[in-house]
Parts: structure tokens; sequence; C-alpha cells
């Protein structure tokens, strides 16, 4: 194999699989890249058996080979290589060399052979999503994927396709986040849950582009399609949570507040409530105005938050990082959180429409 390449092109080819390499593993295979040759392309190919991701890049293909290459190390010395044409030779024993300009490297590669092919999705119903509601769908939900693995399910996210509607939906027991989107096409209904590993490396290859992407979803696997680079990750086994019966239909207290007023007063009390042992802030909820407090052995902080309230007076305890996970990835101006008791969820909701539902437990408070 020989070929020549842009370093830069080739450098961010390889960022994005790497992706999937494993970091830690008994395979040493599985921490490197498949970089095989294809005509006028090369293609690069990274996997750590549940994610997979497969990059296309232009080349100059002198001669064709396939050869697998550790990624950590490749990605170290490419990027400290100039911004010039890079030539990448296949020697003996799978040896690799990098030549760039002045510069010239040899890499101890592996055989290409004993590197795991991505599933194939064939069979899958195939499905159009504009890759900046996917981008925010997937920002806007992930933090409340489980880390607890006693609940293998709860570590993915369900994405959900029914008609023209589309939904993300992450739980972990203390929250609940869901983000609606629209499709152009209607289809047909269909669900699953991905690994939220999985969901967090594929945000960050979308393009930040107002185009599609198209998502192929199979008994076992979903593959994300993005023309020259395509995503693979297995779906997780098992029956994802009836979320739509956990989300209370009405509410006793509704208060209409500013996002970026309440994020900042929160934010402020969270310094004193971390030192405590439940991260704890109370809000006392009356006439026009919320107020926000916190007491650990730290010291104890005061908020005073103007706000519309219709309903009930309330008073109600949150753990503070959790409140804050949600108020950090909304983009409203203003929001609107529903209570019924002090001991029931608190709902987060647009002001107008159903663009997200959030479900917060409160922390039970002793007088």
């Amino acid at each position: 194999m020989k070929i020549k390449c842009n370093q830069n092109i080739f450098l961010s080819s390889v960022l994005t699989v790497q992706k999937a390499a494993s970091a830690r593993t008994t395979l040493p295979v599985l921490e490197g890249i498949l970089v095989q040759t294809d005509k006028d392309h090369i293609k690069l190919t990274g996997t750590n058996l549940e994610l997979g991701i497969e990059c296309r890049m232009e080349a100059e293909v002198l001669s064709p080979g396939s050869v697998v290459i550790p990624s950590k190390l490749l990605s170290e010395i490419v990027r400290k290589l100039p911004d010039s044409v890079m030539e990448v030779s296949l020697l003996d024993n799978y040896a690799v060399r990098i030549k760039c300009l002045n510069s010239t490297v040899t890499i101890q590669g592996l055989p290409p052979e004993e590197f795991p092919e991505l599933p194939s999705v064939d069979g899958g119903e195939t499905i159009e999503v504009n890759q900046l509601l996917l981008s925010d769908m997937i920002r806007q939900t992930i933090f409340a994927v489980a880390v607890d693995e006693s609940r293998p399910i709860l570590t993915g996210g369900l994405l959900e396709v029914d008609g023209n509607s589309i939904n993300m939906v992450c739980l972990d027991g203390y929250r609940l986040a869901l983000r609606t989107g629209r499709t152009e096409m209607a289809y047909e209904g269909r669900s699953v849950v991905i690994p939220g590993r999985s969901l967090s490396e594929i945000s960050k290859i979308l393009d930040n582009e107002d185009k599609n992407i198209r998502i192929t979803i199979s008994a076992r696997n979903v593959l994300f399609d993005l023309g020259n680079t395509k995503v693979v990750t297995r779906v997780l086994d098992g029956e994802f949570i009836n979320y739509r019966q956990i989300i209370p239909g009405d509410y006793k207290t509704r208060v209409k507040v500013d996002t970026s007023i309440l994020s900042a007063s929160i934010e402020r009390a969270s310094l004193i409530a971390r030192e405590g042992k439940n991260n704890l802030i109370k809000l006392n909820i009356q006439d026009t105005h919320m107020v926000i407090t916190s007491n650990s052995e730290a010291g104890q902080i005061y908020e005073e938050i103007p706000i519309l309230l219709e309903g009930r007076d309330l008073e109600i305890a949150f753990n503070a990082r959790y409140f804050l996970d949600i108020l950090k990835v909304l983009d409203d101006q203003e929001i609107c959180l529903d209570f019924t008791t002090n001991v029931s969820p608190c709902i987060v909701r647009p002001i107008d429409g159903d663009q997200y539902t959030y479900l917060l437990l409160p922390v039970r408070i002793y007088s």
C-alpha cells in the first residue's frame, strides 16, 4: 500500500474514527484504525465492538493495500506534522512509513485480517432527520442517561419515530429528559434504545449544518449515514420504561420564570449546597417571587427572583446539580415550572408548544 493525501484532511478523519477505538482492551487490534485503499479514496475504520465509525476521504492511491495502525500514536504523530501532502507506505511485517516534507516516521502496524467487520444493518428502515435537530435532541437529553449499570436499558437513550414525530428520551431514576421534533416525511412507528456513550460520540461528529442525516434502524444495530462518515452502533436489549405514564398531566402550582436569572441564582446557591451531603437547595414560591436558599457547614445563601405565579404557594427542595443540568441545555428565555405537591416531580416545559419536557424528582424535606 502506498498513498498520498493532505495532512489536515487525514488528521480530521483519524480524529473522527478514533472516537470509536478502544482505549483499554485485551484485543490490541481494537486500539487501532484500519486503513484501506479504494480507487481514489481511502477508508479509515475504528470500532470498540459497541460503536463503529468509518470515514472515506480522497487520496492518491499509488498502490492498494490495508493495515491497522495504533490510533493514539497515529493521531499524535500526524497532528505534529506540517500542513502539507503526506505519503503513507506499507512496508514489510506491517510496518507503516509516514513521510511529510522533511519528516519520516515509521510505526509498527497490525494485520488487517484481525480487525473485526462493522455490523451490517441490511433490511432496516431508513429515516431522514435534520442534523441540527438531531444534535439538539442529543445535547438536551444526554445528561439524564443513567450511569449505573444495574439497569442497563437506562444507560441508553430512547429514539422514537411515529409519523412526522421524532422523540429522544433519557432518564436515570431521578430525572427525565424528553425532546421532541418533526421530520419532513412521515414514517411507520419505530423505537430503539441507543447506548448513551454512542449518542455522545455521534453528537460530536454531526455537522453544524442545516442538512439531513440518514438513520437506518435494524433489530440489533443503528446506522447514522453522513455521507463520507458512517457510524454504526449496537442497540440495547430490553423494554424501556413507559415514560409517558410518569409525566403528570396537571399541576396545582405553575411558575413562569426567566431561565438565565433562575440558572444564575441556583448556580450561586449550589456553591454552598455542594458542601452539604445532599447538594440541597430549597425553593419557596409565593406571590411574585421565588426565594432560593441553601445551608451547609460552609455557610448559607439567600436568593430572591421575580416570577409569575399561577396557583398555590409551595416550598420544595431539589438537588442543585440535577436542576442546573436541565437549565444549562435550555435555549428559551422563559420557561414554565409545574408542581403538584412538595413530594411530587417538578415538570419543566416551554411557555409555548411541547418541544421539550423535563421531570425532576424533589428531595424530601422535614420541618
